[in-house]
């Protein structure tokens, strides 16, 4: 198959500097609002947070989260 033909997957998972990036907001904030998320969900500290997780927390869509991490 040629190269023009492989699909790259969308990224399930966010990080903080996907969230610095989206927010334009410190390192430390992005972790802390991660953390956030991961409490507001039930999970444990390290665990992943999913951009679905990230989009209902701040309200930002789903869409545009997902388009912005392509590039």
């Amino acid at each position: 198959m040629p190269n023009s033909h492989i699909l790259i997957p969308n990224r399930i998972v966010i990080y903080a500097k996907d969230i610095r990036n989206i927010t334009g907001r410190s390192e430390r904030t992005a972790r802390k609002m991660l953390q956030q998320i991961r409490e507001a969900n039930g999970k444990k500290r390290g665990d992943l947070v999913t951009v679905v997780e990230f989009c209902r927390f701040t309200g930002i869509e789903e869409e545009l989260v997902t388009q912005f991490l392509m590039y």
